[in-house]
């Protein structure tokens, strides 16, 4: 497998496939790379290279206890462009990966970064709180870690086939392959880094991150997003971004990276060349 080893000691997995423009990905919380199969093909056989990495705790990077934070994450993404000697690269998060694309692009981006897409991502922040009043309440996130902490191999099911894809919805066409393939994605990282992370995707605040990213930036976002509320996210970022744009995809969940790769994929591809 291909790694790269930071500073602290981390393993760091990741995928480097095809020549051309790079576009690095950033998966969200508990997945792995594995999460973006339908964008890293997509874009491979349309000329691009592809990264993905593996977050710390997460997928096949090593399971370390400590460091399961925003900064750490960031940091680790540009050991991986370093590495690479990525230049001129689209970074594309989803959900807490579009928190790390943020702070990546903020504060160890400079002169490498082409382009930003955050899809159904989560900053500004996502925590409720006497300045953010439209947040989530904190009761929310200290349910994931009770999930995680007490059954996490039934909790991490009951998101991917309720929620995360808008499978509880009337008339949804749930696919039990896509559920399945989310659990093991999910059961295939750390216990203690996916407790750590919910606070580190819910009480992060990306204000100053956002109003620094001065490349064109795309925000993705599905008006049925049951995870990450668009109106507590999207719409607040848009605000703080110098240089923006924001597409909202009517009825769409959170995982429409999936669910919906081909109207995604075309849209990441329009913005990417244009």
């Amino acid at each position: 497998m291909a790694t790269i080893t930071t500073d602290d000691g981390t393993e760091i997995f990741y995928k480097d496939w095809g020549s051309g423009q790079p576009i690095m990905f950033h998966h969200g919380w508990p997945l792995s790379s594995d999460d973006w199969d339908a964008q890293l093909l997509f874009f491979v056989q349309h000329g691009y290279r592809v990264i993905a990495h593996d977050r710390r705790g997460h997928g096949r990077s090593s399971q370390v206890a400590e460091g399961h934070d925003m900064d750490h994450y960031a940091a680790d993404a540009a050991d991986v462009v370093r590495h690479l000697d990525l230049h001129d690269v689209v970074h594309v998060g989803h959900s807490t990966g579009g928190g790390e694309v943020a702070r990546y692009v903020a504060r160890h981006g400079d002169g490498r970064v082409a382009k930003a897409v955050l899809i159904g991502a989560v900053p500004p922040l996502m925590l409720q709180t006497e300045a953010n009043p439209g947040g989530l309440p904190i009761e929310v996130f200290d349910g994931f870690r009770e999930g995680v902490a007490t059954n996490r191999s039934q909790f991490y099911l009951d998101v991917a086939s309720g929620p995360f894809y808008g499978f509880n919805r009337p008339g949804a066409n749930a696919s039990e392959g896509i559920v399945w393939n989310w659990w093991r994605q999910g059961m295939a990282g750390g216990a203690k880094a996916h407790y750590d992370g919910v606070k580190a995707f819910s009480e992060t605040d990306f204000t100053e991150d956002l109003r620094a990213i001065d490349v064109p930036t795309l925000l993705m976002h599905g008006d049925d997003d049951q995870v990450v509320p668009i109106g507590a996210s999207a719409e607040v970022a848009i605000k703080l971004l110098p240089n923006g744009t924001l597409t909202v995809y009517p009825g769409f969940p959170h995982g429409m990276a999936t669910v919906n790769a081909d109207v995604i994929n075309a849209d990441l591809l329009a913005f990417t060349q244009s």
